[in-house]
């Protein structure tokens, strides 16, 4: 199975007050380590929603401004066009992503319980969730994963999200594990 990994970016960080992929962790922006943990369980890399300087972009679908639900259809869309069979997502705000975190999933349809950004999806969906997101239902993860009775993975309770710039000072002072064992 071919898994494209993707970066779920194109937010407003409203709650974090400036550009959370932006935002320095250990001397590098936080989409960066996004990036560098997706990436070594991925055939390829994706940041969706933005452009982002040496790395593959692309936009939301059908239309940006559609939260994580479009970032996602974006996301199923390359991988579909780019022969990848499934899509690994994570938005850009969480960078201590397990180092297992696609073995974790198992097998596509799958979401985190607590993160929905993060899951793992069969790049047959995107013509389907273009349709969802023009039929005016809710633009929620959840409630999309519901209708394609995906399989909830019921980890992440301790997985730093990081929203706030409070979140984030926190989050440097702590220690990092790099698996979800």
């Amino acid at each position: 199975m071919r898994v494209l990994g993707a970066i779920l970016a194109g937010g407003r960080s409203s709650r974090f007050g400036s550009d959370k992929a932006l935002a320095m962790i250990d001397g590098r922006p936080m989409l960066e380590h996004v990036a560098e943990r997706l990436d070594g369980q991925c055939d390829g890399l994706v940041v969706i929603g933005r452009d982002w300087p040496g790395m593959i972009w692309a936009d939301d679908r059908p239309e940006p401004g559609l939260g994580p639900l479009g970032g996602l259809a974006g996301a199923l869309a390359y991988g579909r066009d780019h022969g990848f069979d499934a899509v690994l997502t994570s938005s850009c705000d969480l960078p201590a992503l397990p180092d297992d975190l696609l073995a974790m999933l198992g097998a596509p349809d799958a979401l985190l319980q607590r993160q929905p950004t993060i899951g793992l999806w069969s790049v047959d969906h995107a013509d389907g969730l273009v349709a969802y997101l023009r039929s005016d239902r809710s633009r929620s993860i959840r409630a999309w994963a519901e209708t394609m009775k995906a399989s909830t993975i019921a980890w992440g309770d301790g997985l730093a999200n990081i929203n706030t710039p409070e979140d984030l000072a926190k989050f440097s002072r702590s220690e990092r594990p790099r698996s979800s064992r």
